[in-house]
């Protein structure tokens, strides 16, 4: 569930670079691996976090939804799906701020990151 959209987006980040920089570096004689690593890994840096931060809220979607089925546990699906059963709708409510809580603090972490990252490679001032 979140691993195809961190896919998409770096591949879509590793051609970001636009051809004549590529033929700058060509120009350098710059091997494959030089190109990788000094120009597109570091134009693909953005976009890999962006779709991280897509990821992770996937991922937590997919982790409660997993939940349902299962019918035994503690989890947040769990929560939501006895609070939905027994007319419950505290139970509801609260596996649903939860779960937006759990998923806006770990966007927050990449975002933390992100910024950490791309001020030591000077793409952000």
């Amino acid at each position: 569930l979140s691993f195809f959209p961190v896919v998409v987006g770096m591949v879509k980040g590793l051609k970001s670079p636009e051809q004549l920089e590529v033929d700058l570096m060509k120009t350098w004689s710059a091997s494959k691996a030089q190109v990788l690593f000094k120009l597109r890994a570091p134009k693909s840096t953005p976009y890999l976090f962006t779709s991280l931060k897509l990821g992770m809220a996937a991922s937590v979607v997919g982790a409660i939804v997993g939940e349902l089925p299962s019918g035994g546990g503690g989890g947040l699906g769990f929560r939501m799906l006895s609070g939905s059963t027994f007319g419950n709708t505290l139970h509801i409510w609260s596996g649903l701020f939860s779960a937006a809580i759990l998923a806006g603090s770990l966007i927050s972490i990449i975002i933390i990151i992100e910024r950490v990252v791309l001020k030591r490679m000077a793409l952000e001032t």
